[in-house]
């Protein structure tokens, strides 16, 4: 088991997050310093098991919210809109031979897909665009249409609450202990609106939006390892091996992330899961992923430049709140 001197705090500081500073015997931030240090650009974060939001399988769903279709979207007007897509998280398109773009697409309605192939009618409710660095997260607050007609919150919190969602271009496979389980899956004619709080959305506000380049690199490898490593898919089958509060730090080699915590390692991630991990995991139990070929010195910087994304730390055993 190896342990860094320093060690990094993954978050871009959204939700629940308490930024600390550097110790030997971490703990947990208290509710007061999360919320004086909520705009922090580095601090601890706390982990989850969900991929996308906890009530897209619910029951009266019937299954798995999968993917959103671009073809079929309509104005709140009820004109057809065309060429619709994305740029970053904002939507564009055509009002006849209007382009239209951003807070016109408030009332816009789209056919969103189940695992089971049937669809459902969904409406955008309101757009909100984020400010500073994250001027291109744009949040929608969105709506499906319930057997009785009647319009429920696609994104709930954990009281059931109405949530806001990130729009990103392609699709999730939401299949768990499989191969292919957690993989992003590149449609050109799909996107997800990822829920606030899951991982999808999550490892966006960390830095690592899919859009996005630093020096020249593009960040969507790095936003797909965050979503394995936030879900602590050690197998990249989509499986989780943890609990939801569990506080977990990440640093990368591209300087979205920096290294500023003495934690122990825990994992190098890459798309396809971890490349390797330690016995300082956040499933407080052995891991074993059948047909792993580890790669040796878990956590050594070096191998950013041969495929790894993130290096992982758990200060082990500590929960957040």
């Amino acid at each position: 088991m190896r342990t860094l001197q320093r060690v990094v705090a993954a978050c871009f500081a959204v939700v629940a997050v308490g930024c600390g500073t550097e110790s030997s015997e971490p703990e947990a931030p208290s509710l007061r310093t999360q919320v004086a240090e909520i705009a922090s650009p580095n601090g601890r974060n706390l982990n989850g098991r969900n991929l996308n939001g906890r009530n897209l399988n619910n029951s009266e769903l019937g299954g798995m919210l999968v993917s959103v279709a671009y073809t079929g979207a309509h104005a709140a007007s009820g004109k057809l809109l065309t060429n619709v897509r994305l740029q970053g998280s904002a939507f564009v398109g055509l009002d006849g031979t209007n382009p239209i773009t951003g807070m016109s697409f408030t009332g816009a309605r789209f056919v969103g897909k189940l695992g089971d192939g049937t669809t459902l009618p969904l409406r955008v409710d309101s757009i909100t665009q984020g400010s500073g660095a994250d001027s291109d997260l744009w949040s929608y607050q969105v709506s499906y249409q319930g057997t009785d007609g009647s319009w429920r919150p696609v994104c709930q919190d954990a009281n059931g609450a109405g949530t806001s969602a990130i729009a990103v271009a392609g699709r999730w496979n939401y299949l768990q202990g499989v191969a292919g389980g957690g993989e992003k899956i590149e449609d050109a004619t799909a996107f997800t609106f990822a829920c606030e709080g899951a991982a999808i959305a999550k490892c966006m506000h960390f830095g690592y939006k899919p859009w996005a380049t630093v020096n020249g690199q593009s960040l969507a490898g790095h936003h797909q390892a965050c979503t394995r490593m936030v879900r602590a898919d050690f197998c990249g089958d989509g499986e989780s091996h943890t609990t939801d509060g569990q506080w977990v730090n990440l640093y990368d080699g591209v300087g979205v992330q920096a290294d500023t915590e003495s934690w122990s390692v825990e994992a190098e991630w890459n798309e396809a899961g971890a490349r390797c991990f330690t016995a300082e995991t956040r499933a407080h139990a052995p891991v074993t992923c059948s047909s792993f070929n580890p790669i040796p010195d878990c956590g050594t910087t070096s191998h950013f430049q041969s495929g790894t994304r993130l290096i992982s730390e758990s200060p082990f055993g500590l929960s957040g709140l």
